[in-house]
């Protein structure tokens, strides 16, 4: 019996089976199910059960399938087995007992063998699957949580339009001329995403071939030779917080440049063969300079790209995205910026703080904490130490005893509210909670880690834990 870990996502729909033989075990709704997925394959569908259901009965009538109308049993199934070759056999019975028995003299064999429930005995599982036409999507839990499979087919069912079986077949008929006018695969990629998100797209789902045929031809004429750079926020790490743009975006690029702060789950979102560059930095760690950096960014645009460069957070709030434009608009590289939520909002929406408040905060400062090497900090205080604003500091967990000291030096009380976010927005998320005077001890005693943010103010007291979250 080979373990759940090594089982085969299989999906019988998406293979082409044309004359060959698939058997279904069982004649119920569940096994009428497995011979409607088999059909379309092109497979011979043998189902052998005494009884069929209404549907089976119709399909047996009208020739679709063969049937043997008796029950399997064990004694019986190494004759059937072993006569006939079959590429894949679903169990459907009602009996567990006997769907892993018949499934071990399936795998005995190398038969791919599915008891329908039971993925313990199955050497393959099928996911729920959606079919418009060409187009199928098939969503699969690994045989850990069927009905939650079911649930999401269910509602992919619901946000997939019906016309996209018009829309594959259009694109599918151009395939063969386009190829020899435009003879690079990326290239063509390109054009037929630039055609999906245009009007193009619309008129393949409608079914009007002729207007979707002239807004092709005129997207070739005005093809692009070269690429272009997207800089783009990524937020603060919960992937929830992704824009609709920046994941249309992470899906279309074909470079991907990213920092440390990108959460590694947000980069699943990007097309599997885009290729991945860390740029990251971290504090006396450059993996790249940044004029390499906005090198890297016009080779690629120059060489036809289209390079996102991807920041945690916003890329225009200390994320160094206005070198980079500074840059692209000297090469004459075209760019588009998508903002991201940044890590000011994520996290302290995330962690219950509100930013302003009408009782005590009437504005909202932005600093970095960066220190020199002597680990002195060089700021204007007096304008940072008001008592009517919440200072929100980015990276300044190393400063944070020099950045609470001088505070409290330019007025700031000892007991003025002060709070750590250590990972905000991710599950993992902690917030620390103190004063100017006790909050770089409690850092060092909880052993808080970068990347973590600081909030300064009296809306700190008005905090309010969000229903979904645990208390710190």
């Amino acid at each position: 019996m080979q373990p759940t870990a090594d089982r085969t996502e299989w999906f019988p729909i998406m293979l082409r089976m044309e004359g060959a033989r698939a058997m279904v075990v069982g004649g119920g709704d569940v096994a009428a199910n497995k011979v409607r997925l088999l059909l379309p394959t092109g497979a011979q569908v043998h189902v052998l059960s005494a009884h069929l259901c209404p549907e089976l009965h119709d399909l047996a009538r009208d020739g679709a399938i063969t049937h043997t109308p008796h029950d399997a049993t064990v004694q019986d199934a190494p004759n059937w087995l072993d006569a006939d070759s079959y590429r894949l056999v679903y169990l459907a019975t009602d009996d567990a007992a006997l769907n892993g028995a018949l499934a071990a003299l399936c795998q005995a064999r190398n038969i791919p063998v599915c008891a329908v429930d039971d993925p313990a005995v199955s050497s393959f599982i099928t996911p729920a699957l959606v079919t418009r036409g060409r187009v199928q999507v098939a969503v699969s839990t690994g045989g850990a949580a069927p009905v939650l499979a079911r649930r999401l087919r269910a509602r992919i069912e619901q946000a997939l339009p019906a016309g996209l079986n018009r829309l594959a077949d259009f694109m599918q008929a151009q395939r063969g001329w386009l190829g020899q006018v435009m003879p690079d695969t990326a290239q063509r990629r390109h054009l037929w995403e630039r055609f999906l998100d245009g009007a193009g797209g619309q008129l393949g789902l409608q079914g009007q071939t002729a207007a979707a045929r002239r807004e092709l031809d005129t997207l070739l004429e005005n093809h692009p030779t070269q690429g272009e750079v997207w800089l783009v926020g990524a937020g603060p790490g919960d992937p929830d917080l992704l824009t609709l743009a920046a994941l249309r975006l992470l899906q279309d690029a074909d470079a991907i440049l990213y920092d440390n702060l990108v959460a590694p789950e947000i980069l699943n979102y990007a097309r599997r063969d885009a290729e991945r560059i860390f740029v990251g930095k971290s504090r006396s760690r450059h993996t790249l300079p940044q004029d390499d950096i906005n090198s890297e960014l016009v080779r690629r645009a120059q060489a036809g790209q289209r390079v996102l460069r991807l920041k945690g957070g916003d890329p225009f709030i200390f994320g160094r995205g206005g070198e980079e434009i500074e840059t692209l608009a000297q090469a004459g590289i075209r760019f588009r910026i998508v903002p991201g939520v940044s890590a000011a909002n994520g996290c302290a929406a995330y962690a219950g703080i509100p930013l302003t408040h009408r009782d005590c905060a009437q504005s909202c400062l932005f600093m970095t904490g960066h220190a020199r090497a002597d680990g002195s900090i060089s700021l204007d205080w007096q304008s940072i130490a008001l008592h009517n604003q919440t200072v929100v500091i980015y990276m300044g967990l190393s400063a944070l005893p020099e950045l609470c000291a001088r505070l409290m030096e330019r007025g700031l009380p000892p007991d003025w509210p002060a709070a750590l976010i250590e990972h905000g927005t991710l599950p993992d998320q902690r917030v620390v909670v103190g004063t100017l005077a006790t909050l770089p001890d409690q850092a060092a005693t909880q052993t808080v880690r970068s990347p973590a943010l600081i909030i300064i103010g009296e809306v700190i007291r008005h905090r309010v834990l969000p229903a979904h979250a645990d208390a710190p």
